[in-house]
């Protein structure tokens, strides 16, 4: 994740399509001490677009983080973190899940798919902020980022 004064890796690549989530991970985002740099797409096919730097993300940045939402239109977020972990030019980059869904079998299988985490969306604001302040902490600022893709 990007800080301020640290360029070293891409932003947050924030895959959600309900506005009231997008608005309260993009405020959460805003209020921590130190920024955070984020894109938000909100479905699986733009993901895709973004990650493969296409249409109108033809300029973006590799992200550092994909922070996930399960249930996208499209393509949903199984498919998206399947098709991460099949690409050999994504498949390094770590995938966090962010879904309401709290279920051992859900849960299961994101990580049978290769997420690095799974978080469980809280309905309080303040718990929601201290999960994403910990996970930037760790993801942005603990872990050393993965090699960017070789090119042949």
């Amino acid at each position: 994740m990007t800080t301020a004064g640290d360029d070293r890796t891409g932003p947050v690549l924030v895959v959600e399509d309900d506005p009231a989530a997008i608005r309260l991970i993009e405020e959460s985002f805003e209020e921590m001490e130190r920024p955070v740099d984020y894109v938000v797409v909100t479905d699986g096919v733009e993901a895709f677009d973004f990650l493969h730097r296409r249409g109108d993300h033809a300029d973006a940045p590799r992200p550092s983080l994909v922070l996930l939402d399960l249930g996208l239109p499209a393509k949903n977020g199984q498919q998206v973190l399947t098709e991460i972990r099949e690409d050999p030019a994504l498949r390094l980059l770590p995938v966090v899940v962010l879904s309401a869904r709290d279920d051992a079998e859900t849960i299961a299988e994101c990580y049978a798919n290769g997420a690095n985490a799974y978080i469980t969306k809280p309905e309080d604001y303040e718990l929601l902020l201290d999960k994403l302040e910990t996970l930037v902490e760790f993801w942005g600022r603990t872990t050393e980022p993965p090699p960017p893709p070789r090119t042949c």
